[in-house]
């Protein structure tokens, strides 16, 4: 019963939000959100760390951008165009990078999405620095206007929801347990058969993939797609904000992705200063919630129930 009163509010505050919030910040943060989802499910639950998830978010964002402005796709195809981009790229990334684990990994896909942004600066249909600016929105399915700024948060916090099931789906299915079981001892889930790299494999091509999806999604919102989206800084924004709200936990990215966009937005006079509190909200998190946020509100939460049932236990 707690948890159906917590999805309903969970759902009536969602739906409300934009008649007290400014919509293109909530936009915003659900894009992220989405995005701290999609690398939570490589590193929480398969501990990869990679350093390069920014190349998926901003190749899907050059390819809805041009797709859409240029070519002329209404927006659905255009997203499902940088989609099937970003899974693309994951592929060939994932090919070349799960051979390898640890600072190694990380370092290879750093790599790599440093080639992207160099591609990104030099490629024509770009736009170099300056990016592909004043991409139209269009109609949705022919009819929907998205050009409304509600309707287009509907339509980002649908996006937002299908990926964030399509996570909690993979993370609570059979191969779910596999990810997990490779996490935590991979030499042990090999000996019982497991062929842990196409697992690891198909679980990283399904981040990219998200990552495209929040890609694309925020390339409507913006109207853009810049250099900003492929940039190393922005892989370790993602990995702030997963860190912050808690690794390998469902809630934890979406909670750290909104409060890293909440302080780049209300803070944003203060300059260069968002970086230094940014860090230092980091060094605090990490020397005092070690699981992030969620995940030390669970273990609070574990630990009371244990209190409780061990007083409600006949001595």
């Amino acid at each position: 019963m707690i948890r159906i009163v917590g999805i309903a509010a969970l759902v009536a505050l969602s739906l409300a939000a934009p008649f007290f919030l400014y919509p293109v910040f909530l936009m915003k943060a659900l894009c992220f959100a989405l995005f701290a989802c999609a690398f939570n499910l490589l590193l929480g639950y398969v501990g990869l760390l990679s350093f390069g998830h920014a190349a998926f978010l901003g190749a899907a964002a050059y390819i809805t951008g041009h797709s859409v402005k240029v070519i002329g796709m209404p927006p659905e195809l255009g997203i499902l165009a940088g989609t099937a981009a970003a899974a693309l790229l994951g592929l060939v990334f994932g090919w070349l990078a799960i051979r390898r684990q640890g600072i190694y990994f990380a370092m290879i896909t750093l790599a790599l999405s440093q080639m992207i942004f160099f591609f990104a600066l030099q490629a024509p249909f770009t736009g170099g620095e300056d990016g592909i600016q004043a991409i139209p929105r269009g109609h949705l399915l022919g009819f929907i206007d998205l050009n409304h700024q509600l309707t287009l948060y509907y339509f980002v916090l649908a996006v937002f929801v299908f990926g964030w099931l399509v996570v909690y789906r993979t993370i609570h299915s059979p191969f779910g347990q596999v990810l997990k079981a490779i996490r935590e001892n991979e030499p042990r889930a090999i000996s019982l058969g497991y062929r842990t790299d196409q697992y690891k494999l198909v679980a990283f091509v399904l981040s990219a993939a998200l990552s495209g999806l929040a890609g694309a999604t925020k390339t409507l919102v913006f109207q853009l797609a810049s250099l900003t989206d492929v940039h190393w800084s922005m892989s370790g924004e993602v990995v702030l904000m997963t860190l912050l709200g808690g690794l390998g936990t469902v809630a934890g990215p979406v909670v750290g992705a909104f409060l890293v966009v909440t302080i780049q937005n209300y803070l944003a006079q203060m300059g260069s200063w968002v970086t230094i509190i940014q860090g230092a909200i980091f060094v605090v998190c990490v020397l005092l919630f070690r699981r992030g946020i969620v995940g030390e509100a669970l273990a609070l939460v574990r630990k009371l129930r244990s209190r409780q049932a061990g007083e409600g236990s006949p001595s």
